[in-house]
């Protein structure tokens, strides 16, 4: 079945509050993602290709942020029978519907769902790939440095943090730029005026993104020995991140 098309803020008679991942916005995320992320098919394209390429017999494979599990169908998919898929989201209703869709997976064991509210910081245990796609940018800020610090403790020698996130230019001009070409990405994919309008509104005080470089700096500072940038869409961003034996 097709997902539920997005038209969360299509409706000009609600007064518009915080965003939130909540059972309206859980019905309509995979439309959302695929309307609103540039390159969204190819992106889950590569982070599967990576995991692929570094996850290891008898590992875990994290996903943190799983919402309603399309980087998990992916990561399943791409990495061997070997390693356990283990996906982690706060939200319920994201993770409901991640139960229905891998209900076989879930009771052969090749996959665990748990809940988690990575601002309170998660377990990561035994991990050869974590991924973080479009989901750290939702971490207050505050604890973001602990989040990283545990994913590293977390991670086995050689072991992959792959992390995709918005990103600010640094020049205020570059940067409204990149938003204009952005927003006309999102009238292309069927968005109004009204709901792109009432969206940033909505994102404003939720979704906090970083300059590429304060991204690089902070996986640094946790314990990341070597950074590479593998995608790059105007303000959107992937790095690969090593954890070095």
């Amino acid at each position: 079945m097709p997902p539920k098309r997005d038209a969360l803020f299509a409706d000009t008679t609600r007064s518009v509050g915080d965003f939130n991942f909540g059972e309206q916005t859980a019905e309509v995320f995979d439309d959302m993602l695929d309307r609103s992320v540039p390159m969204y098919r190819e992106l889950q394209r590569m982070i599967g290709e990576m995991a692929g390429e570094f996850a290891t017999e008898g590992s875990n494979v994290y996903d943190l942020g799983c919402s309603t599990g399309i980087t998990l169908e992916t990561l399943h998919l791409a990495v061997g029978p070997g390693a356990t898929l283990v996906g982690l989201d706060y939200s319920e209703p994201m993770l409901d519907r991640a139960r229905q869709r891998f209900r076989a997976l879930l009771e052969s064991g090749r996959m665990r769902l748990e809940k988690a509210d990575l601002n309170r910081g998660c377990v990561i245990e035994n991990a050869s790939v974590v991924v973080l796609n479009l989901t750290l940018q939702f971490v207050r800020p505050l604890y973001r440095d602990n989040l990283m610090r545990q994913i590293v403790s977390g991670l086995n020698d050689n072991g992959v943090l792959i992390l995709v996130e918005k990103v600010l230019a640094a020049d205020s001009t570059i940067n409204r730029l990149f938003i204009k070409f952005y927003y006309d990405m999102k009238r292309r994919n069927g968005y109004d005026e009204m709901e792109i309008a009432q969206k940033r509104e909505a994102l404003e005080n939720v979704l906090i993104p970083y300059r590429v470089d304060e991204n690089v700096e902070l996986l640094r500072r946790s314990g990341f020995q070597e950074v590479e940038t593998f995608f790059r869409w105007y303000n959107f961003c992937g790095f690969l991140a090593f954890k070095r034996g």
